[in-house]
């Protein structure tokens, strides 16, 4: 854990704290509703192509729809998208019920166990690269043998209880001040990765783990995600958690085994990485340059006779009110009860609505193929 008057940090934290808060404030709280599902795609797209796991977000959004591909491997990396997805879900929805706090040994095997019970069993097999030795990977548990992550060296098996109960007890925020809660999130996230607790699927539970944590503590949000950040900048994210690896270089640097300076290094990075994050997330929502967005592409799509006229009009009604009950849209666009229900059910049929049932209010949806034109640079030009 960085030492207290780390001024740098402390200013991102304060930054943190108050612009996550605006960014909350944006939108109705039905209409986050949607927008987690969609961020929830994209930060399992991020997460796992940091891990050189490229799932194309529409197959992503295939495997929602359990429509998986006749491709072994496509199918194997919709699988994994979809287990991540749900596991960010239960976070997101049910935080009440999980295991806490999000660095305690519990809730990290919690998460392991939960993503890799997912999988397809291709995914959850090691090959040893100089035996040829096949090593299952089991969902849950701490890894059983000694690895090495480049040229660091993880701590033995035996030693992980030990140094899983200083972990959770280091970085406990019941102890800690605000400011430092949000420096002790970036921290950890390191100092996980430097223990690797389990056989694989370290990378991918850190990052579960991190947002887990932000929301504990009142920073992250189901509206942004770092593992966007962190993967648009993979190269020096590696770096930085390398270069913490490392042990402490002088009697100035830190306390203890390791670099103190290169924990602070990765720390910014980490925090800087959050800050653009939300930034990027609170203008691209922006409720009236969303609107302007979601105009011309329904514009679009009325002069292409894809959608029914007066289509924006409701889209906007839903964008605004979060819901609109279904016998308010004819007043809405001035037209006839048939004539809305035509409107209405084409919006439905492209998931630009959504509704529970066919008497039930009507919320916006934010399907794949608006992603593009709504929310430009969500995922990398393909």
């Amino acid at each position: 854990m960085p030492a207290d008057g780390t001024a740098v940090l402390e200013n991102l934290a304060f930054d943190l704290a108050r612009e996550a808060s605006e960014l909350s404030a944006q939108l109705h709280p039905v209409v986050r509703l949607s927008v987690a599902d969609l961020v929830r795609s994209m930060n399992c797209y991020y997460s796992n192509l940091i891990e050189g796991h490229n799932t194309h977000p529409r197959d992503i959004d295939r495997a929602l729809a359990a429509d998986y591909s006749s491709d072994p491997h496509r199918r194997d990396l919709q699988l994994e998208a979809r287990a991540h997805i749900e596991v960010q879900q239960m976070i997101d929805e049910r935080a009440a019920e999980l295991p806490r706090p999000p660095i305690s040994r519990a809730f990290i095997e919690w998460t392991h166990r939960e993503f890799c019970s997912r999988l397809p069993e291709t995914l959850l097999v090691l090959v040893n690269p100089d035996t040829g030795e096949r090593i299952p990977v089991v969902p849950g548990q701490l890894r059983t043998r000694t690895v090495a992550v480049g040229r660091h060296v993880a701590p033995a098996p035996e030693d992980l209880p030990a140094f899983m109960g200083r972990f959770e007890q280091a970085y406990d925020a019941t102890r800690l001040t605000k400011p430092r809660q949000v420096i002790a999130a970036a921290a950890a996230h390191h100092r996980f990765l430097w223990i690797h607790p389990f056989l694989d699927g370290n990378g991918r539970v850190a990052r579960l783990m991190s947002h887990a944590l932000l929301l504990d503590i009142g920073i992250g949000s189901a509206l942004w995600s770092v593992s966007r950040g962190l993967a648009r900048n993979s190269g020096e994210y590696k770096r930085l958690l390398m270069a913490a690896d490392e042990p402490r270089r002088s009697d100035l640097d830190g306390r203890g085994a390791l670099s103190q300076d290169a924990l602070i290094d990765f720390c910014r990075f980490f925090l800087e990485t959050c800050l653009d994050q939300i930034r990027y997330m609170r203008e691209l929502l922006d409720p009236s340059e969303l609107q302007r967005r979601m105009e011309l592409y329904v514009r679009d799509e009325e002069g292409a006779e894809r959608l029914r006229k007066r289509s924006f009009a409701v889209l906007r009604e839903a964008l605004l009110a979060g819901e609109l009950e279904r016998g308010r849209v004819p007043a809405l666009i001035d037209t006839s009860e048939r004539t809305a229900r035509r409107v209405i059910s084409a919006l439905i049929e492209r998931r630009l609505l959504l509704s529970a049932s066919h008497k039930a209010p009507l919320r916006l949806g934010f399907p794949i193929d608006v992603v593009e034109r709504w929310f430009p640079k969500l995922y990398p030009a393909t």
